[in-house]
């Protein structure tokens, strides 16, 4: 019998660093000798912190939301009595969770298995036999297998990996660079510091064979310096690879060398294009260049590079091992494989997948993240982060393929998946994600620099009941000039928020505009707190709460807010006794 318990960020942010310390001490009181591994994120990240406990058969039992106190009780139980603990169990071997039972790990396959600062794990499992697979063979037959896999950049682009690294091997030069790009910046996106936290072997390994592939000595990984945690578990693999001679010179007893290093981000999202990551590690402001000259064959300090991101070079060892068109016989024709997402927002079951291509938006929102939280109405998917789009309800079935994405106006992306219910305001949606991007810009190009801010005015002054007609028009006319005049793929993306959202949710900008009421009571301008005379009961419970006193009556009279000082707060709403429910919330309000 042994224990593990994920120590990915997510984890430990639930508090599962306090829990593996008492479940330590815990066995040492009760002089029970058995090892509690650290693992990565298991992806279940709303039933953290997480715990496993794997029988002499191999059968998991995974207890969720454990705490100091319940673990007692486990130990007591299932530890020493040999039976599981049922109310605290979220998924069994016997009984698999709804939330992996769809998924297909190819990327994530280690992670919340092994324990990420040691090697030994990685290569009990398999861990570098791709690479000394590699080496036996051509660099041009490893080309050939990754073009039979059909993998593409999963960092958004959807770029096929083949292509690029050809052309790098094919372009001259005696020096070569394989940069790894983790400079993850989405908004509600976790997939790469998820990887790179629980197994950053896997990056190393698929960075190695890249470099072997296209004929280079050095990486370089690029990371968000606000990956701490990932820094260090990579800082931990690079030093144990090269302690093994999995890094460094003469790799596997082959006339090959390679070595990588980590170069800290500065957490702009700009530097997630490839020409912006390039100049910031050369030193440089990290602002796009113009392509061509691609970097395949002028990247860093003007030498032939191959970039690919995390969730790219992590697929790579597996396909190697496992053959091309192993990976080619998950997705569609188009779109091969699987892909990582991070489910986020208003879903019930919140956390890390993998799943195949071409599984439909539904089948993921509701069979493994299991619909919308309380129950409400599903509204829209933002997927692709910033720079993608908002899909609606009507478009659930589509499947999600790089092509049929793209169709809807919106963008695969790195994976990031954001929920809305019918609580959510669309358009404010497209104001918070333009408010982002229009913060990220780099200042290059007018298109990008100016157009993202006059969008992003507009839609404040809609969302504060300022709209005016032909604003709307407005939006279009310079969200198609930003997408055709910027330089790179943030600005040329920018819009899609507010262009999908006036798409799919033109009703709503009309109702900003023309009525002057946010249909979904969300815009704290065009809302209003109202008491029901004939609900109230004179408890004075909003009186009290209102931090303007705004709110007036006496014994026995209705109480009544007073609009004009109202700033709309909603604690009256919050602590109006549910049984008498006389605060309403409604739309309405802004200038006429």
């Amino acid at each position: 019998m042994k224990m593990r318990i994920g120590l990915g960020s997510c984890g430990i942010a639930a508090g599962a660093q306090k829990v593996k310390h008492s479940l330590e001490a815990e066995l040492a009181n009760r002089g029970i000798n058995m090892n509690v591994q650290s693992v990565g994120c298991v992806g279940m990240c709303h039933n953290e912190p997480l715990l496993d406990i794997i029988d002499d058969n191999g059968q998991i039992f995974t207890y969720g939301c454990v705490d100091e106190e319940n673990i007692k009780e486990i130990i007591e139980k299932h530890i020493l009595a040999g039976v599981p603990v049922e109310k605290y169990l979220v998924h069994s071997s016997e009984q698999p969770n709804s939330f992996l039972k769809g998924q297909q790990k190819i990327a994530l396959r280690n992670c919340g298995i092994i324990d990420p600062e040691d090697i030994t794990d990685y290569t009990d499992r398999g861990g570098y036999k791709a690479l000394e697979k590699a080496l036996k063979q051509s660099p041009e037959d490893i080309i050939e297998e990754i073009k039979k896999s059909g993998l593409r950049g999963r960092g958004g682009a959807g770029f096929p990996t083949w292509f690029k690294w050809e052309a790098a091997r094919n372009n001259p030069g005696e020096v070569k660079y394989v940069i790894c790009n983790a400079d993850e910046g989405d908004p509600g996106a976790f997939m790469d510091r998820s990887l790179l936290e629980s197994d950053p072997h896997s990056i190393l390994e698929g960075m190695t064979i890249a470099a072997y592939a296209i004929g280079a000595a050095q990486g370089i990984i690029y990371c968000r310096a606000e990956y701490p945690l990932a820094i260090q578990r990579l800082e931990t693999a690079i030093n144990q690879a090269r302690e093994k001679g999995l890094l460094g010179g003469n790799i596997f007893n082959h006339n090959f060398s390679f070595d990588i290093r980590i170069k800290k981000g500065a957490g702009a999202f700009v530097c997630g294009e490839e020409t912006a990551l390039i100049a910031s590690l050369e030193g440089e402001r990290g602002m796009p260049r113009l392509k061509p000259p691609f970097p395949a064959e002028s990247g860093y300090w003007g030498r032939p590079s191959n970039i690919n991101n995390v969730e790219t070079l992590a697929n790579v060892p597996w396909i190697i091992g496992n053959g091309g068109e192993a990976f080619a016989a998950y997705g569609t024709d188009k779109s091969k494989g699987t892909k990582v997402f991070a489910l986020a927002g208003k879903i019930k079951n919140g956390g890390l997948i993998e799943v195949p291509m071409g599984l439909s938006l539904r089948e993921i929102i509701y069979q493994i993240g299991g619909g919308i939280k309380a129950d409400r109405t599903f509204k829209a998917v933002q997927l692709g982060g910033p720079s993608g789009g908002c899909i609606p309800a009507s478009l659930l079935d589509i499947p999600v393929d790089y092509e049929s994405i793209t169709s809807t106006g919106a963008i695969m992306g790195s994976g990031g998946m954001v929920v809305m219910d019918d609580s959510t305001c669309m358009v404010d949606v497209a104001r918070f994600f333009l408010d982002f991007t229009c913060k990220e810009s780099c200042g290059k190009c007018a298109q990008c620099r100016i157009g993202t801010k006059r969008m992003l005015e507009i839609l404040e002054r809609i969302c504060d009941g300022k709209g005016r007609p032909g604003d709307i028009e407005l939006l279009e006319d310079i969200g198609r000039k930003v997408k055709e005049g910027s330089l790179c793929g943030l600005g040329q993306s920018a819009p899609n928020p507010v262009l999908t959202t006036i798409k799919y949710f033109r009703d709503e900008y009309e109702a900003h505009i023309n009525e002057k009421t946010c249909p979904s009571k969300y815009c704290r301008a065009l809302i209003k707190y109202r008491i029901d005379a004939d609900k109230c009961k004179s408890c004075s419970l909003c009186a009290k709460k209102c931090p303007v006193n705004c709110i007036s009556g006496e014994k026995k009279q209705p109480y009544v807010i007073d609009q004009e000082r109202c700033i709309k707060c909603g604690n009256c709403l919050e602590v109006c006794p549910t049984k008498f429910s006389a605060v309403i919330l409604e739309g309405g309000g802004g200038e006429a």
